[in-house]
């Protein structure tokens, strides 16, 4: 299906979040979250489905100093 991944167009066959970030190298890694707008827990995220069209933004945290 196609989909957007941080403004960038993608193509997954992957049924849920958790499976997207796996097929994407994010599994296990602390990041934030979000779907067409929505932030979406780290717990929730083998729960909830992706579908065609749908916008996911990945987040990784930054340190600074």
């Amino acid at each position: 299906m196609k989909i957007v991944v941080n403004g960038e167009d993608a193509q997954t066959r992957a049924p849920t979040l958790a499976d997207l970030l796996a097929e994407l190298g994010f599994e296990g890694a602390v990041v934030a979250t979000a779907l067409n707008g929505t932030m979406v827990r780290a717990p929730r995220r083998a729960q909830t489905p992706i579908g065609e069209g749908d916008r996911i933004e990945i987040l990784a945290p930054m340190q600074g100093g």
